[in-house]
């Protein structure tokens, strides 16, 4: 396919070197996955995880970060995002690297005996009663399809002894978050508040969670400057990715 086509497609989202297709997907692409994508810390990483892949899209921008060495392993619950997101990986220039398990993580992961260095998720945050319009989005969207202490659980199962379980939330999730995660066992390692502009009070929470102590690095970035550009922090984290910047 001609850059251009790409460019023209109407069914995903292009970046500089993979396309995402998202229409059989419930979750579309999004800034909280670019943003989990480009942020999670990669150093030294030979396994990665990403639970709840939907489109795969944060499973391909950490291959487009990692070394040739480092594997990736995608488990998506609904059947048609998985599918979706196998021929992702599998038109991307990581088809080798990564993989996807079309399974429930809270059944997926007992079985396992392998362990992470990195797990990552863009988990649901929704609770019963708010509208997302179809069953597929409402299982993306609402906990109780994964509840936050289960994903919690789940990671600390897979985790490697020195590794991160990072996710993006809501601002006011994070905190009872870290409250649920600290009760399991797990360190809040990194914390990167997220706000649209300067003047708005952050939206968004990137977090780092490991099962070993050690400092706690907390800062913020904001998206966009008063110019309506993105931020120099936001273009250098992004910038590998997007077509345009």
């Amino acid at each position: 396919m001609s850059q251009l086509k790409a460019q023209l497609r109407r069914d995903g989202f292009t970046f500089k070197q993979f396309f995402v297709a998202h229409d059989r997907c419930a979750m579309k692409v999004g800034t909280d996955g670019i943003l989990l994508g480009a942020w999670a810390p990669v150093a030294g990483v030979k396994r990665i995880l990403d639970i709840g892949t939907g489109t795969g899209l944060q499973a391909l921008m950490l291959a487009q970060r990692t070394e040739e060495h480092v594997t990736i392993d995608a488990v998506e619950l609904d059947p048609q995002a998985a599918q979706q997101a196998r021929e992702n990986a599998a038109e991307s220039p990581w088809a080798e690297r990564v993989r996807v398990e079309c399974a429930d993580v809270l059944t997926w992961a007992p079985e396992q005996t392998a362990r992470y260095d990195l797990i990552v998720s863009n988990p649901p945050y929704f609770v019963p009663g708010v509208e997302c319009g179809t069953p597929e989005r409402e299982q993306a969207r609402y906990t109780r399809s994964l509840d936050h202490p289960s994903l919690l659980t789940s990671a600390a199962e897979l985790i490697s002894e020195e590794g991160f379980f990072c996710v993006v939330l809501p601002e006011s999730t994070g905190n009872t978050f870290i409250e649920i995660a600290r009760e399991i066992g797990w360190k809040l390692r990194l914390r990167t508040d997220i706000s649209d502009t300067e003047g708005r009070l952050p939206h968004r929470v990137l977090l780092a969670l490991s099962p070993k102590e050690g400092e706690c690095f907390i800062d913020r970035m904001v998206i966009r400057g008063p110019d309506q550009r993105y931020s120099e922090d936001y273009t250098a984290l992004t910038q590998a990715f997007y077509l345009f910047m």
